[in-house]
């Protein structure tokens, strides 16, 4: 697979410098997320064994946003939403049309399309919290979340598991819309609690007005702070994981479908 690694990484970039345009001419701010902001603060571009690129834009930005990739999009990318595509999370894929990327935890009982993609996470405004709350609540809606979320065969244990972990995502979220409701929302932002299995929050100041960072030779649109976000997320971010550590997501990919 590491021999294909940086066909998958270019042809990545390309699906990136597509959406950049887009972006640019409808004047939707995004900015780079995770993993991909991690690697242009670290390295100036891909961290080394990565494989794939994130970014994050405004939730109240995604349906324009939608709106106009399908529009104005290359024939060779399609945009796949929870409502085009089966999908539990409720991130936007920007896929390419001529090339195969599998996840582990892809299903293939389902016929959406597998081909190699940049996500978009919608981030929306979050409550006046603190980050041991944030952390505790979302980290436990999501683990809840992932457990319902995965196929089970039928046993009396599964569906112990159903209404115990049920109950506790329901709880899980009672407690963050009741948060969102009484508290105030302008100092911090965060990804959608379906994509926040970390419980990370961000500053507003950290994040606002988007500025721009190089990232492969290229200029792309980044968080106004890129290094308080970085280090926001993660810890020691300038030191690099051990080697064992050093792996990307997909467990098989195919840059090209065709010879």
């Amino acid at each position: 697979m590491q021999r294909h690694l940086r066909a998958i990484q270019l042809k990545e970039l390309a699906i990136l410098k597509e959406i950049h345009a887009v972006c640019v001419a409808h004047h939707i701010e995004y900015w780079l997320d995770g993993g991909t902001i991690l690697g242009a603060v670290r390295h100036g571009g891909f961290i080394p064994w990565d494989d794939d690129i994130d970014i994050a834009m405004r939730k109240e930005d995604i349906p324009r946003f939608v709106a106009a990739a399908t529009a104005d999009l290359p024939s060779w990318l399609q945009v796949q939403t929870p409502e085009t595509d089966p999908s539990r999370l409720p991130m936007i894929k920007v896929r390419d049309r001529d090339s195969f990327l599998v996840e582990a935890d892809d299903d293939f009982h389902q016929p959406y399309p597998k081909g190699v993609f940049v996500d978009i996470f919608p981030l929306e405004p979050y409550p006046k919290v603190s980050k041991a709350f944030c952390k505790r609540v979302l980290r436990g809606y999501n683990r809840a979340n992932g457990i319902l979320c995965t196929k089970h065969y039928y046993s009396w244990r599964s569906v112990a598991e159903l209404f115990w972990f049920g109950a506790k995502r329901a709880w899980y979220w009672t407690v963050w819309q009741m948060a969102c409701l009484l508290l105030s929302k302008k100092e911090h932002t965060g990804n959608d609690i379906k994509t926040n299995g970390y419980g990370v929050m961000h500053r507003n100041a950290d994040i606002f007005p988007v500025s721009t960072i190089q990232f492969e030779g290229e200029t792309f649109m980044a968080p106004a702070r890129p290094h308080d976000y970085v280090g926001n997320i993660y810890a020691n971010y300038m030191t690099l994981p051990p080697e064992d550590q050093r792996k990307g997501h997909a467990v098989f990919y195919a840059e090209t479908l065709k010879e």
